[in-house]
């Protein structure tokens, strides 16, 4: 199964029926540990284009955070809206089983001459398959109740009993991830030349303050940004400021500079909780749309619901893309992060959609 080739991406696929699908799970709805969720349904008959190879994913259920592999996978452009899983606001990026896609025939001689290989005109069954229903995947949404709160089984909580573990030093996922189309290879080159360079700024051999000046000097020459890490300026204890804009879908906003977002954030980098992370910083001083405000979602240790004290907010296009993220680089997740309030200023239409909108309007995914 690890030597098969997996769809390109671009690659259009059919989601199998129903019925077909149900075919190929166990008795818990999974199939090799991946659950295929009620919220799916909604996709089945219908065509997309691979998007992304699922060869690895992040692993959040415990610390510390890190990759595993997986099997026979892809992401299309679809993601959750939560419906089965208690209004679940997170809108991750679905996983997709190959038994459960079908080339789409008018598409045949691409994929014939990429290699593809896909399961035989029926999807394959699983070993364990029990007659699980619709009605099945329904109920198993929800785990069980504890202390009266429900406890729910979705793609992220089962990351781990889906997966195999992938060292960060696997260097054979680096190729895949450039072989399958995930990252180019100036992405590459350019993860590998920062990691080495914060390693060594991090070493303690004295060189760390220099290196950092200089990085914070030459990189933004070339349209980069300052160094990715750097710390709030807020000590911890001390309160760190809430803002409330009232943000709704639609509007548009630009995301404050790295420097104006720092004096927002403790010296453990977080606002009220919420973590500012390295991934968000190449969006700073660009302009986006919101999509949405996230007041709960599912905690994947836990597997229950977290209802957020302040709302958070997520930004149309804006995507975690791993670049910086130690033993976890490239991850193809792509999950929405969670900006506060505090580090986005609100901007008025000029009605130059085009102006508005920045040049960064990447994937629009079907929710």
């Amino acid at each position: 199964m690890e030597n098969q080739k997996k769809p390109s991406i671009g690659d259009w696929v059919e989601v199998r029926s129903k019925e077909e699908i149900l075919q190929t799970l166990d008795d818990r709805g999974m199939l090799d540990g991946m659950p295929f969720m009620p919220e799916m349904f909604a996709f089945c008959g219908q065509r997309f284009r691979v998007y992304k190879s699922a060869h690895k994913t992040c692993d959040y259920s415990a610390e510390p955070y890190t990759c595993r592999n997986l099997g026979d996978t892809v992401h299309l452009e679809t993601r959750c809206s939560g419906e089965a899983h208690g209004g679940c606001q997170a809108a991750c990026l679905l996983y997709w089983k190959r038994a459960w896609l079908s080339p789409v025939e008018s598409d045949a001689r691409d994929f014939t001459s990429s290699s593809v290989v896909f399961p035989g005109d029926r999807p394959r069954k699983s070993s364990q398959t029990s007659g699980c229903t619709e009605n099945d995947i329904w109920k198993r949404a929800q785990e069980s109740v504890i202390d009266e709160t429900p406890t729910y089984i979705c793609q992220m909580t089962q990351i781990r009993s889906a997966t195999t573990p992938l060292a960060w030093w696997d260097f054979r996922q680096y190729a895949r991830d450039y072989l399958s189309g995930n990252i180019s290879f100036g992405r590459i080159l350019s993860g590998i030349i920062y990691w080495i360079y914060y390693t060594l700024s991090e070493a303690g051999i004295g060189v760390g303050r220099p290196m950092r000046w200089l990085y914070t000097k030459l990189n933004p020459l070339w349209g980069g940004t300052g160094i990715p890490r750097e710390k709030g300026v807020i000590p911890e204890g001390v309160p760190t400021p809430l803002v409330k804009l009232n943000l709704q879908p639609g509007e548009l906003v630009r995301v404050k500079s790295q420097e104006e977002i720092l004096r927002t954030v403790d010296t453990g980098n977080k606002n009220r909780g919420m973590y500012w992370d390295a991934e968000l910083v190449p969006y700073c001083g660009k302009t986006y749309r919101v999509r949405g405000r996230v007041t709960k979602l599912i905690g994947e240790r836990t597997r229950k619901m977290v209802v957020m004290k302040n709302p958070c907010i997520i930004l149309d296009s804006v995507v975690c893309q791993a670049r910086y993220s130690p033993c976890r680089m490239f991850c193809p997740k792509e999950m929405f992060p969670y900006w506060r309030e505090a580090w986005l200023e609100r901007v008025e239409p000029s009605g130059n959609d085009a102006s508005d909108t920045n040049a960064t309007t990447a994937l629009h995914v079907h929710q």
